[in-house]
């Protein structure tokens, strides 16, 4: 590890102006190149105190052992040269494309005396037209052999081309009329080449005008009652359509443009992009990048563009490129763009209309593709294994953490305050035995109390169990009921017989006990503070068993009880990965408990409170009084005129409304003057509410 004072150039040598620099480690390999607007100005954010800098940056400047520059005279040179090194570099400290050439194409080589309509993958050569690209190869095929019988273009590859010249008999398509023959011909270079042509019109979405023509010789070919000629080219429209119905229309300006989205966590980005030509999306393609840098949203939209049209000219790059961040600064990627296409390119955020809807379809296949790919490693179940076993190492575990359970604190600036616990075993998912629980012990915002009362809950339930059963001989203080947990959902939750962990994970019923199987490692979703709140909690009740770590979200730290300093996994770590699923898991499940709870409050009403008042005679209460304020006034004999409401529940609901405290009236100010208003009254049955079964404390989870 290199100290980067060793190799920190004078400041006085960096010069004030654009350019790229490179640094290299101590075997001369480039291991980052970045540009700037003030060399002078970006250098010196990396020779600051390390305690300052990003953890991905600190590891760079520590691997680096020099860096150089070059000087440029503009920030379009100077994104040039950092795309071009880059590319002849790939430093490992760089925003690197998955995946980026297994993408095929539609290409048609137009360089070649007769031209070739063939799939093509890999990097583009000069004199060839792509159309593209596709997600699959039979889709390439599919629309070709629609089109081959409109424009006949020459399908077959040099050796089949030469075989057929030499016997003088062309292929199959030849002969069924796919084919125009040339090997044989049948049609002049000049006369091929210009259907090759009006193949590429056609597939640059230049359709409108192309079938208009074919139209009006139909109807001249069936004037002059040439019918079979007037049947070739209905049939030839109608092969034209079928290919065009392949790409619906989603922009009905007929727009050219690409359209840029991006999905990313700490570790990972997903870039997804559509093409759209004449209004229809012709192409789709999509990477993933490991973050191995800081880097925003505007920078990896800046690198994905470089990407694409590094290698492009003319009109491969569009007039218009909409993406849902802009790079910082926007003018030379622009101008950069402009020069490649050789005329103007509007680079923006689009606000509103069909470019917007269409932004947000691609924004949710880009945060898809990334969720795919998180699935994908977290599915293979040799991947699970290394990331067991890579926690318990990090962690100092006897054994792989076979269960694990991560705990999550969710509040809106201290109100509904709930907490989630997930469970995973053996890396997976196991939603059937998710718990989410009420914070009871206190009011207002305390995420430390808050993990410690979570904690204590639970386990305390876990060990009542355990000495209900017989199973916890010792009878240890504390193992009390948990304190107001009542009945969570567990109950028909269907667990295999036999705890592997010790002991049936049924009761004396059959029914599956309550907390019953303890985990290996809990996760809390945090850093020191509630690592030291859950390691406390298990500690008074006497568990010493059971590993503590908490993920903090910012750097992605493992923190573990009574160390100063964090554990840092490596960034492609598998055992990372699954920390971080299990606490995004743990947030998704807690953030979802504390929005419906919210929602829930808001349309809680007075009537909610009445013991045997279903929804149907909620509402007609309110119908036939008009208000809650009303119906608190009424008598008990006006009640009864209710359809539906009987004498006794006529008095409960008397009784109840009498208790319920009505809210503080509305004062003016400015008069002392009393404001009546009509109390309005929203049941929670209300639609839309969602409905659960259970105790209101602990509920399982449920995915909707």
């Amino acid at each position: 590890m290199a100290d980067p004072s060793s190799y920190r150039p004078r400041p006085g040598d960096i010069p004030d102006s654009p350019g790229v620099y490179r640094f290299r480690d101590e075997h001369r390999r480039v291991i980052y190149v970045g540009k700037a607007k003030s060399l002078r100005q970006r250098l010196a954010n990396y020779f600051q105190d390390l305690a300052n800098l990003h953890p991905r940056t600190r590891t760079m400047v520590t691997t680096a052992a020099s860096v150089e520059w070059t000087v440029v005279s503009t920030e379009v040179e100077a994104l040039q040269l950092e795309y071009s090194w880059i590319k002849e570099y790939d430093p490992r400290f760089n925003v690197k494309y998955r995946d980026d050439k297994s993408y095929p194409y539609l290409a048609v080589t137009m360089n070649e005396e007769f031209p070739r309509v063939q799939v093509m993958r890999g990097h583009k050569k000069k004199g060839v037209r792509y159309f593209g690209p596709y997600a699959h190869a039979w889709a390439i095929r599919d629309t070709v052999d629609l089109l081959l019988r409109v424009f006949p273009v020459r399908t077959c590859s040099a050796g089949v081309f030469k075989n057929a010249a030499r016997t003088g008999r062309p292929c199959l398509l030849g002969y069924i009329g796919k084919c125009s023959a040339p090997c044989v011909a049948r049609i002049a270079p000049e006369d091929h080449r210009d259907l090759a042509e009006d193949f590429c019109d056609f597939m640059a979405g230049r359709t409108g005008a192309y079938l208009r023509r074919l139209e009006k010789q139909m109807m001249e070919a069936a004037e002059e009652m040439e019918y079979e000629r007037a049947a070739r080219l209905r049939d030839d429209v109608e092969a034209l359509r079928k290919a065009m119905e392949k790409s619906a229309v989603v922009l009905a300006d007929a727009t050219d443009a690409d359209l840029v989205a991006v999905a990313e966590d700490e570790l990972e980005a997903a870039v997804q992009i559509f093409h759209v030509r004449g209004g229809r999306v012709r192409g789709q393609r999509g990477w993933v990048t490991d973050k191995v840098e800081e880097i925003t949203t505007g920078a990896l939209v800046e690198h994905a563009l470089q990407q694409l049209y590094g290698e492009e000219s003319g009109d491969a790059v569009p007039k218009e490129v909409l993406v849902p961040a802009l790079p910082e600064p926007v003018e030379p990627v622009q101008e950069w763009l402009t020069g490649r296409r050789g005329s103007n390119v509007s680079l923006r955020i689009p606000q509103r209309g069909d470019k917007k809807a269409l932004m947000e379809t691609v924004q949710r296949n880009a945060q898809q593709s990334l969720v795919l790919h998180k699935t994908k490693r977290a599915s293979d179940l040799t991947t699970r294994s290394r990331a067991l076993e890579e926690i318990a190492e990090a962690l100092d575990l006897d054994s792989a953490p076979l269960r694990v359970e991560c705990y999550d604190i969710s509040h809106l600036q201290g109100d509904d305050v709930v907490a989630s616990m997930v469970v995973f075993e053996d890396g997976l998912a196991r939603k059937s035995e998710y718990r989410r629980f009420q914070i009871k012990g206190f009011a207002g915002q305390d995420d430390v109390r808050s993990m410690h009362e979570v904690i204590t809950r639970r386990f305390r339930r876990y060990l009542a169990e355990k000495e209900r059963t017989g199973e916890w001989a010792d009878g240890a203080d504390g193992a009390e009921t948990a304190d107001g947990a009542g009945t969570d959902a567990g109950a028909g939750t269907v667990l295999p017989d036999g705890d592997p962990l010790g002991g049936s994970l049924k009761d004396d019923e059959g029914r599956p006990k309550k907390f019953a199987y303890p985990p290996q490692l809990v996760v809390v979703d945090g850093g020191r503070p509630q690592v030291a709140a859950a390691r406390r909690a298990l500690d008074e009740l006497g568990i010493d068993d059971i590993a503590v770590c908490g993920l903090a979200k910012r750097l992605e730290e493992v923190w573990v009880p009574g160390e100063d300093d964090p554990v840092v996994l490596p960034r492609t770590s598998e055992g990372l990965y699954l920390l971080q699923r299990v606490r995004d898991e743990a947030h998704r499940f807690a953030i979802t408990y504390q929005r419906a709870k919210r929602a829930k409050r808001f349309r809680t009403g007075a009537l909610d409170d009445v013991p045997g008042l279903g929804e149907t005679r909620k509402q007609a209460l309110i119908k036939h009084f008009g208000s809650v304020k009303k119906l608190r006034a009424a008598t008990i004999d006006e009640i009864q005129q209710v359809p539906g409401i009987g004498r006794k529940t006529a008095e409960t609901i008397a009784v109840a409304l009498a208790r319920a405290t009505p809210a503080a009236p509305a004062v003016n100010t400015a008069t002392g003057e009393i404001i009546e208003e009509e109390e309005p009254e929203t049941t929670a049955g209300s639609p839309g509410e969602p409905v659960t079964a259970g105790h209101p404390d602990e509920r399982r989870g449920q995915e909707t």
